[in-house]
């Protein structure tokens, strides 16, 4: 199985490096090849990004062993979810997850039971053992390339309404996100900034 992963993985990667060659090349047709990349690896997704909030700080104070337990914790709690809502779990970075759904209800349903989840572990924690989540929620047309790339606008927004945007317990999800979700029950929107909406409980 290892190895058909493998193949399937590195077939799409050179594919799309030989198209990137060629899009390269003097007197290129970009918009000709552009559109073969978006016919071969164009894809619509939900994308949640999640990050935990404090944790440089946490990490700076605690120590390395204090930072392993944190993101293991985290890891305990949230990839059930991801399971039980229909998500993929595409990579982890540090404290962070990028997970991918077909549609943005599954992507919203997941984000708000994490919300939860962590919220009532934390209950029972000194502050410096809460898991504290932040996440962002994008929906639209991505490239998807083997089974941990995926670009995009949204992506990217999902991104850095995630890492950078949210604070502790906020979910904020793009305006092609909320368009596309069907709210979780319990949830309402409001109004964040011209880019994104606040989901809360």
């Amino acid at each position: 199985m290892p190895l058909i992963f493998d193949v399937i993985s590195n077939a799409s990667e050179d594919r799309l490096e030989k198209l990137i060659t060629k899009r390269l090349a003097p007197g290129a047709d970009k918009a000709a090849i552009d559109r073969r990349i978006w016919r071969l690896f164009g894809e619509k997704w939900a994308l949640l990004y999640t990050d935990l909030s404090g944790f440089s700080r946490h990490v700076a104070e605690f120590g390395i062993i204090h930072f392993l337990q944190t993101i293991y914790e985290s890891h305990r709690l949230l990839v059930p979810l991801i399971e039980n809502d229909n998500g993929i779990l595409l990579k982890t970075e540090g404290d962070s997850l990028l997970i991918m759904f077909r549609n943005a209800s599954d992507a919203l349903r997941c984000a708000v039971a994490m919300q939860k989840c962590t919220q009532e572990y934390s209950k029972t924690r000194i502050d410096a053992e809460k898991v504290l989540l932040c996440v962002g929620v994008g929906y639209g047309d991505m490239l998807r390339i083997g089974d941990t790339g995926v670009f995009g606008a949204e992506v990217n927004a999902a991104c850095k309404l995630g890492e950078d945007i949210a604070k502790a317990n906020e979910i904020l999800i793009t305006g092609e996100a909320s368009r596309a979700a069907r709210l979780p029950p319990g949830t309402s929107l409001q109004l964040k900034n011209v880019a994104a909406v606040m989901v809360t409980g």
